[in-house]
């Protein structure tokens, strides 16, 4: 594998790399035609903050596989269309939630007694103490906005300095709130009653232009906000107008919406406007933390197939991945299967877990169902992190159901696709919870290892066809490598499944349909099941 490293990145991560075989070359500074013209020989790119890997860089690397950031935030990066070629993309969201959350309490500090401009003045020649009077945060309140890790961690520090927190995150649980003995309100509240505001949300439609003049209107006269988070969160005009009349009193940013920030921006020519270049990362053991975390996931990607702090495919941890990866194998090989004899479009997936495989995280296993059918019917690349994406993109409709009994079996995942007018089921298990096989197909008991090339023979039961199909068989000299056939009740119809050598000709298949008694002849081909 080899793996562009076009920010700046520990030498602690690029050793990791290497050490597991991979190339990891390190290219910083590449300029954007540089870098379309140097991705397409990369199988994934580690990034920081810097390189902007957008719709045209992601498209130009054919080869990419993953895009991976050192740090938390990912919006420079096209994650819709990293989702739709099939990439993977991930982040270390917790490497560097400790210097973050420090850095969210020093520029609180800084801002609240005015030790930037302090430390000017002093080095200037002057001693304006009367200048420089400050506020104290003892049982102040602070308000954060979004309560993620780097949020929860604030928490602490600001808990520490006897600051009472208030806090709102739609996803906290009331009682994880709680617990860390936040205060947790509405937004409008929060917004009414803290003394400090700190954002801590990623940049989304939603959370753009959050802190804007409609918001800081209804907060308190003197209030301060800080934005350590991303550029785009607070409207940085508004802020500057609240600045300016004072509403708000001090803010500080270790982040704008355009970087590196233009020295003719308004907030930097306010006195009460603090700032820092996008450094709330930057501790050596921050970066040393992220640098060696994003390795150590793409070698488990590469090796074990582990996808964690993955941000667009379910992530199953190294300690489940034993029990869950042979159901993984089985309901790729139930959608590759079951997609190959169905006519017209599928509308409608539901996947039901019986027995022991239900209490499983089942989100990778309903993927592999997607990737297993949509792989069997699309040119495209189809992967774990694609498959619901363009089963979205088809107007699948994909359901979940789950129960504890499996009837004779310990486990079994039973597919229902719905196509055209028709519904088929298939139902699959594992044998010494290794093995896959197939056990039912529509209405007939089977029991069908799910490998190769097999003919699926649906005929009238009666005596002499199972020999007719042979002889034919035999005649072009194509060995069986098994056969079983199942049927719903005597003298009706039957299922005869022919596993063979190789793909059988189409005029042999041809031959098999125009003999008497015989409804329908189909090819299944799994050998290219991955």
């Amino acid at each position: 594998m080899k793996i562009l490293i076009s920010d700046s990145l520990s030498s602690r991560g690029v050793d990791v790399l290497q050490q597991a075989g991979f190339t990891a070359d390190v290219k910083t500074k590449l300029s954007k035609e540089q870098l379309l013209d140097t991705i397409k020989d990369y199988d994934a790119i580690i990034v920081r903050s810097g390189t902007k890997v957008t719709a045209d860089v992601i498209e130009a690397g054919t080869r990419l596989k993953i895009i991976g950031r050192a740090g938390t935030g990912l919006d420079n990066v096209d994650r819709d269309v990293a989702t739709r070629r099939g990439i993977v993309v991930m982040n270390t969201p917790g490497g560097n939630t400790i210097t973050t959350a420090e850095h969210t309490i020093a520029m609180i500090v800084a801002m609240s007694r005015k030790i930037p401009q302090a430390t000017v003045s002093t080095k200037a020649g002057s001693w304006e103490k009367g200048k420089f009077m400050g506020t104290e945060l003892y049982n102040k309140t602070l308000g954060l906005v979004g309560l993620g890790q780097i949020g929860t961690y604030v928490t602490k520090l600001a808990q520490g300095l006897a600051m009472h927190v208030i806090g709102h995150d739609p996803y906290l649980a009331p009682e994880r709130a709680r617990d860390l003995g936040i205060e947790a309100v509405e937004l409008e509240e929060l917004f009414r009653r803290a003394d400090f505001i700190s954002v801590h949300t990623p940049l989304t439609p939603e959370t753009r232009s959050l802190i804007n003049a409609h918001a800081i209107g209804k907060m308190k006269d003197g209030v301060m906000i800080v934005n350590c988070a991303r550029g785009g969160i607070v409207n940085e005009r508004d802020v500057y107008e609240a600045l300016k009349s004072n509403k708000v009193a001090a803010a500080a940013f270790d982040v704008f919406e355009k970087e590196p920030v233009q020295s003719d921006h308004p907030l930097l020519a306010l006195d009460n406007f603090i700032c820092t270049p996008h450094i709330g990362a930057s501790t050596e053991e921050a970066q040393e933390n992220v640098a060696v975390a994003i390795a150590e996931q793409f070698v488990d990607y590469f090796k074990k197939g582990v996808a964690r702090g993955a941000v667009n495919v379910p992530s199953v941890p190294p300690e489940i991945l034993p029990h869950i990866q042979p159901y993984l194998g089985l309901a790729s090989r139930m959608g590759f299967f079951q997609a190959q004899l169905i006519d017209g479009g599928i509308e409608e997936v539901t996947v039901e877990y019986r027995g022991e495989v239900a209490q499983l995280s089942l989100a990778p296993v309903t993927v592999a169902v997607l990737k297993g059918l949509l792989s069997s019917i699309l040119e495209d690349v189809v992967n774990a992190v694609n498959a619901p994406v363009l089963a979205k993109k088809r107007g699948i409709e994909v359901k979940e159901i789950k129960g504890s009994d499996a009837g004779d079996y310990t486990s079994l995942i039973r597919l229902h696709v719905k196509a055209g007018k028709q519904t088929h089921q298939l139902a699959g298990t594992l044998y010494h919870k290794k093995d896959p096989r197939i056990v039912e197909s529509n209405a007939y008991a089977v029991e069908v290892i799910p490998e190769g090339h097999m003919l699926l023979v649906h005929n009238v039961d009666r005596p002499g066809v199972i020999g007719t199909v042979g002889r034919i068989l035999g005649e072009h000299d194509i060995n069986i490598a098994r056969m079983q056939c199942s049927r719903a009740q005597k003298g009706s119809e039957a299922l005869l499944i022919i596993g063979l050598d190789g793909p059988p000709p189409v005029s042999v298949m041809d031959t098999i349909k125009r003999e008497r008694d015989i409804l329908s002849v189909r090819h299944v081909d799994l050998s290219r099941v991955s």
